[in-house]
């Protein structure tokens, strides 16, 4: 699988984001009706993404992405942008790894926030530190408004997380694998730019 994302790829479902094709690649964003939503219901690990055709269990993805904080983005805004996987088609559950741009250089605790695995719905990350401490997320070489090039590895139960050629997270997933398709993920502050994408 190949996607320039020069223009949303044939098959592709945008939910709850809006998307639109740049010369830089696929622009997206929260839209209006989510971004006016309430924190943990309608933002904040929930199914925002635009969701690619196929479907993997298990494999590897790579694409590249940039996100950078809106005007209006709320004060917890972190750039919050990266891959989901193994969604599955009523969105019921899926995977997800996701960058906090910010995160990358700010002062502690931030700085070990950088990058974040999650499974929707019932593992978001405040579940998942509180429960396992430092498991599903770490520091990473991030920064907002720059290109990074992001590898997304899972097999089985395994995934592992890599930003430009560096490993950043890896760990054992909280739910069973199964197929599923893979979505672009954005959240709450992000304009996100995904270019590059093959599996």
């Amino acid at each position: 699988m190949i996607h320039s994302l020069q223009d949303i790829p044939q098959g592709a479902r945008a939910n709850k984001v809006e998307v639109s094709p740049t010369p830089q690649g696929l622009r997206i964003v929260l839209d209006q009706a989510s971004r006016a939503g309430q924190f943990g219901v309608d933002f904040v690990d929930k199914p925002s993404f635009l969701l690619l055709p196929e479907v993997m269990e298990n494999g590897v993805i790579e694409v590249d992405l940039r996100g950078s904080l809106l005007p209006d983005a709320p004060d917890y805004a972190r750039g919050f942008i990266g891959l989901a996987y193994r969604v599955q088609e009523d969105l019921s559950a899926y995977e997800s790894v996701y960058l906090r741009p910010t995160n990358g250089s700010a002062p502690p605790p931030r700085d070990t926030r950088a990058v974040q695995y999650y499974a929707y719905p019932d593992y978001p990350f405040d579940v998942l530190r509180e429960t396992e401490p430092g498991l599903h997320e770490a520091a990473a070489p991030v920064a907002p408004d720059r290109w990074m090039r992001f590898r997304l590895a899972f097999d089985g139960w395994d995934y592992t997380a890599h930003v430009d050629g560096v490993q950043v997270l890896a760990g054992k997933g909280k739910v069973p694998p199964r197929p599923g398709r893979i979505g672009l993920w954005v959240d709450i502050g992000t304009e996100g730019f995904f270019a590059n994408l093959s599996a």
